[in-house]
């Protein structure tokens, strides 16, 4: 019998130490080259012309078949699903008992007792396991996101995926369907004409810009995309890498990847003793300046993550009875944090200073070097809020980062961010020996606007409360 992250953490002891130097390496988005021209150019083109994203690899996705799906999938997230009906979508987000955040996924309603979900491997997992144990009647069917480092190896999915996003991505499509495309609304499917085939679509926009997801059977994906980049070369249209495809999020505003709440409670065991000591869950990473030995102060509810709006108590779902409470006490709010320039300078320099203290590395356009990233922000020498996700800008000319602060944070504050980790850092492959250095940090909006910051005073101010 293999071993089980439960069998796994009983060894490790605490679990915040195992993650906080797990050796899993960078999270790579795999087998789409990382610049077709270069990463400036191709955040650029999402806010000036189109941009083509090649979604194919990196996500998993769960086709949910029969008479109990509907039944399943509603009492595992926070989402209503009153409405809810074939040629729709949403974000699909489940809690642990305790009304923490396992992660997040697109669910596609495809037909009567047909969904697929699509996204990262926790929310997956976490569907998998209660479709498998529940007793419920239904049918899996799993494809998981290609592999890291192929080696070589021919990747094959069950699916394309593609996003065409920007200011121009309309007259893209009507150029491919040979006409005006259908009015689709947010998050509703339908279909479109390719290269004279019938193809599926989705409302959607990854970057804040208007555009449609597509997808299709893998072996028709290439032919897909050619057609596409013809279509769109005069129009601007732009492949992106998988160095830009990844910070479009800065601009939007969706925090991707908060740590699992699955490591603790006696109500979970039963799902650490499903999970494998391989999986996510086990070898996925900590990083960041923000260190408890507590592994539930990393837990986040919805609200902290911005997902207020999407939690409804007209249903039963695991974690309700926890979210009801939390709801009634005040909330962490998710906020844009817009780096101070002279500070991100200081930490660049410190790369060229021998013998001067040397800052963790920045890395750009993307600046995570954890799975899940964990920077303390503080206001008065108190942790005022996390920054969990961070990177550059070329569009705003910003570093950024997105995270949660404390409900008597205000937009327009400047507050502090501790960059790097204590005592030189981690074991993890992807931290070098460093300094921890301070980074002033001002609240912004989210999704992220050149106007709402320049709509503040002159000045990096500081309010004192």
């Amino acid at each position: 019998m293999s071993q089980s992250l439960e069998t796994l953490l009983q060894q490790v002891g605490n679990p915040v130490g195992h993650l906080r130097n797990s050796q899993i390496g960078a999270y790579v988005y795999p087998v789409v080259p990382s610049e077709f021209s270069n990463w400036r150019l191709e955040q650029r083109a999402w806010r000036e012309t189109a941009v083509l994203f090649d979604q194919s690899h990196h996500m998993c996705d769960l086709l949910v078949k029969g008479p109990d799906a509907f039944r399943l999938l509603q009492g595992l997230t926070i989402n209503s699903f009153k409405g809810f009906k074939p040629g729709k979508a949403k974000q699909f987000v489940p809690c642990s008992h305790s009304g923490h955040v396992i992660g997040d996924v697109i669910l596609f309603y495809l037909a009567e007792n047909e969904f697929l979900l699509v996204g990262r491997a926790p929310t997956v997992n976490w569907v998998q396991f209660h479709a498998e144990t529940g007793g419920y009647d239904v049918e899996l069917d799993r494809d998981d996101r290609s592999p890291s480092r192929p080696g070589g190896k021919p990747v094959i999915r069950r699916r394309y995926r593609y996003q065409i996003q920007g200011p121009n991505a309309a007259k893209v499509f009507e150029k491919l369907n040979g006409g005006p495309i259908p009015d689709v609304k947010f998050f509703t499917l339908d279909e479109i004409r390719i290269g004279g085939r019938q193809v599926r679509c989705l409302r959607h926009g990854m970057a804040g810009e208007p555009g449609l997801e597509v997808w299709g059977p893998y072996e028709e994906g290439e032919e897909i995309r050619e057609t596409i980049l013809e279509a769109g070369r005069e129009f601007g249209l732009t492949p992106v890498g998988s160095r830009a495809y990844a910070t479009n999020t800065l601009e939007s505003g969706w925090i991707p990847s908060p740590l699992p709440a699955v490591y603790t409670g006696e109500p979970m065991k039963a799902y650490r003793e499903w999970l494998p000591a391989t999986g996510y869950e086990a070898t996925g990473s900590i990083g960041g300046s923000f260190v408890s030995d507590n592994i539930e102060d990393y837990y986040l509810t919805p609200y902290e993550l911005g997902y207020g709006p999407f939690v409804k108590f007209d249903h039963d779902f695991i974690g309700r009875e926890a979210l009801e409470a939390k709801s009634k006490e005040p909330q962490r709010r998710k906020v844009t944090f817009a780096w101070n320039p002279d500070d991100v300078s200081r930490i660049y320099a410190s790369l060229f200073q021998p013998g001067a203290p040397h800052f963790k590395y920045l890395d750009l356009p993307l600046s995570n070097y954890a799975s899940s990233n964990y920077d303390q922000v503080t206001l008065g020498g108190k942790v005022a809020g996390l920054s969990m996700f961070t990177g550059f800008s070329y569009n705003e000319r910003t570093v950024l980062s997105l995270g949660m602060v404390d409900p008597e944070v205000e937009l327009g504050d400047v507050l502090t961010l501790t960059w790097g980790e204590p005592d030189g850092g981690t074991r993890k492959t992807t931290v070098e020996p460093h300094e921890q250095t301070e980074v002033r940090v001002r609240v912004s909006p989210v999704p992220y606007a050149r106007d709402a910051r320049e709509g503040y005073q002159a000045g990096w101010r500081t309010r004192s409360v």
